[in-house]
């Protein structure tokens, strides 16, 4: 039997005839940049994400960058102070640290909580130094952060708060979605993500309507009218095709996400009590959209191995975590910095969760995920 890690051809089957539809309108239209798809999407996300202002931007990587030059962290070529500061995890997608590093300031960062994964939030005030403005927590997994803890922290500190969600739309703790934890959330629709578009694309939501005012002028070179530039931005823009194409999709992604949880549910009582593999902990007030369904073994690499010779796609997220990454040596870290997120990247792997796999799938891959426990 052969499963991959995610099977986006099933997924695209039954929206096709829609999909081609939507395309076809945009080719007749020639309306590629903007226009009524994208001012939709926007609406819609911000109407599913509780929030009043969503800015559709060319990825999830340009959606931190936005974030970050939005709420005034960007460093001009002609500024020789020394760099402000964004405190966030050590493990987790390079974007998140690397977007912090393309808008010239400085990466800080801290362990994870050896659990859920994400930002140890008793870590943060250690880090905040003159310099810090902003505390950047990522949903890590598709679940969020313990964001009371971190909101109190940056609040008493005069601290922005960006949530990278790009991996947790509609994920939510105590009732309250992404995005509205912090200043702004930034989204990704990379076609992995559960809400996938048909390239890369993104969004910055937000319930502050002056910042929303900010990044929409910044993700087009900073212009309002056009030609006058009140900001240095960059061509930020979301292309119609990619907002036609997730407002297809966008009406599927709560019951895609109930799939993917029962999915998750079948992984944990059939591993429940194997003292070997340690499933996803969910946190409690957590509901988690299973972006990823990651487990941690004691004989990772082996299992990698293993897995992907029965034709079981799996994939390590992450296997060198960021401050021990060969572009950022020169802010010192070294390893033993951060234990759990060097634990992390050399004991976790994710395993198949999308909403359409069938229980014979599931069950082979519980099979060989215990077959190779035993042959480690």
């Amino acid at each position: 039997m052969k499963i991959p890690l995610l099977d986006l051809k099933i997924q695209y089957a039954p929206l096709r005839e829609e999909t081609q539809r939507v395309i076809n309108d945009i080719l007749d239209d020639q309306h590629f940049i903007g226009g009524r798809y994208v001012s939709e999407l926007e609406e819609k996300i911000a109407e599913y994400s509780g929030v009043a202002h969503a800015i559709g931007v060319s990825s999830g990587t340009d959606a931190l960058i936005a974030s970050l030059m939005g709420c005034g962290i960007f460093r001009s070529p002609l500024d020789n102070s020394p760099a402000l500061e964004v405190i966030l995890p050590a493990y987790t997608f390079f974007a998140t640290a690397g977007s912090v590093w393309r808008c010239g300031a400085k990466p800080v960062f801290a362990d994870i909580d050896p659990d859920t994964y994400n930002i140890d939030a008793s870590q943060i005030s250690s880090k905040i130094t003159g310099r810090t403005r902003a505390v950047m927590p990522v949903h890590l997994f598709g679940q969020c952060a313990e964001m009371e803890k971190i909101s109190a922290i940056a609040e008493s500190n005069g601290l922005a708060v960006i949530e990278d969600g790009a991996q947790a739309i509609g994920a939510s703790r105590r009732g309250v979605k992404v995005g509205n934890f912090g200043n702004c959330a930034a989204l990704s629709f990379f076609p992995s993500k559960n809400l996938g578009g048909l390239g890369d694309g993104g969004m910055v939501i937000t319930n502050d309507g002056e910042l929303a005012v900010k990044i929409r002028e910044i993700r087009n070179h900073g212009m309002e009218p056009k030609y006058y530039h009140r900001h240095v931005g960059g061509n930020f823009r979301l292309d119609a095709l990619q907002a036609a194409g997730l407002l297809v999709k966008l009406p599927h992604l709560d019951s895609w996400g109930a799939m993917r949880a029962n999915n998750a549910a079948v992984y944990d009582e059939a591993f429940s009590g194997i003292e070997e593999i340690k499933t996803p902990l969910i946190a409690d007030g957590n509901k988690s959209i299973y972006n990823q369904y990651v487990i941690s073994v004691p004989n990772r690499d082996a299992m990698l191995a293993h897995l992907r010779g029965k034709d079981i796609g799996c994939e390590v997220y992450y296997p060198v975590p960021l401050h021990l990454q060969e572009c950022f040596a020169e802010l010192g870290y070294k390893k033993g910095d951060f234990p759990n997120a060097e634990y992390a990247a050399e004991h976790t792997l994710a395993l198949p969760i999308y909403p359409e796999l069938t229980r014979e799938q599931l069950d082979y891959i519980v099979a060989e995920v215990k077959n190779g426990l035993v042959k480690r």
